[in-house]
């Protein structure tokens, strides 16, 4: 069998992602779709998904990518340039000091990465009204929502995930997930197999101490060791709070 390249996926991250995209009906005819690309190998692995998809799903869709430097010493996702140009996807690269912003802007209680996160998230809907694209993609897995899921029941008291295709606030951007059936260690895969350019700390705020999300990755990582099926059984539990495609 011959190894998984960027111009050929492997047929279950192709697979798991149509099925998410035909579930929750996330890519339309017509959709101009903006895939926010972080660098990492969630993205990188979602980029050359939607490209494959773009070519082969009967369903036709446009595709372009945008990526938010933040102008961290520790993140330079300045390689993903001359890579986007190779691929005949549009681009779009958007360097903003938020780190620097972050330093006089927090709010009571905030953190960088809540900071960060929205910062990124309002460029990325800007580029898609600037560039006409309706649909905004992002590349969360199972294992994310996984995660969540726990945080949000053992921090918050609530029973919360990440939705899998929502509109935005002000109503003109829908977000979608399709990697939601997808688990991290097959991206992992991908990336590694195929050589992607994968862009190292592109949240270096995160990984700079032990975080609730670390300690929920731990846990499930040690459970599903004792219980296989674990994550089968968890998106049973979270499908319900993942929404229902919006009309």
């Amino acid at each position: 069998m011959s190894l998984p390249t960027p111009d050929h996926p492997p047929r279950s991250l192709v697979v798991e992602a149509g099925r998410a995209i035909g579930d929750y009906a996330m890519i339309r005819p017509g959709d101009r779709v903006l895939l926010g690309l972080s660098g990492g190998k969630d993205s990188l692995s979602l980029l050359h998904v939607l490209r494959h998809l773009r070519h082969k799903a009967p369903i036709k869709f446009e595709l372009a990518a945008c990526t938010v430097d933040p102008q961290s010493p520790d993140y330079d996702p300045r390689a993903l340039i001359p890579y986007l140009a190779q691929m005949n996807v549009p681009y779009f690269f958007e360097s903003q000091p938020i780190l620097e912003e972050a330093k006089g802007r927090l709010l009571e209680g905030d953190s960088f990465c809540a900071y960060c996160s929205r910062m990124r998230r309002g460029v990325l809907y800007r580029v898609c009204r600037e560039q006409g694209c309706n649909v905004l993609a992002l590349a969360q897995h199972l294992d994310d929502l996984a995660e969540t899921f726990l945080m949000s029941a053992f921090f918050g008291g609530k029973l919360r995930t990440m939705q899998a295709n929502y509109l935005n606030d002000a109503g003109d951007v829908r977000v979608i997930r399709p990697f939601i059936y997808v688990r991290e260690r097959q991206t992992r895969d991908y990336a590694a197999k195929a050589n992607l350019p994968v862009v190292q700390e592109n949240c270096p705020a995160c990984f700079a101490m032990p975080q609730q999300r670390f300690a929920m990755k731990t846990l499930l990582a040690q459970q599903e060791k004792e219980h296989p099926a674990l994550f089968g059984h968890l998106l049973t539990a979270i499908k319900p709070l993942m929404g229902a495609a919006p009309g």
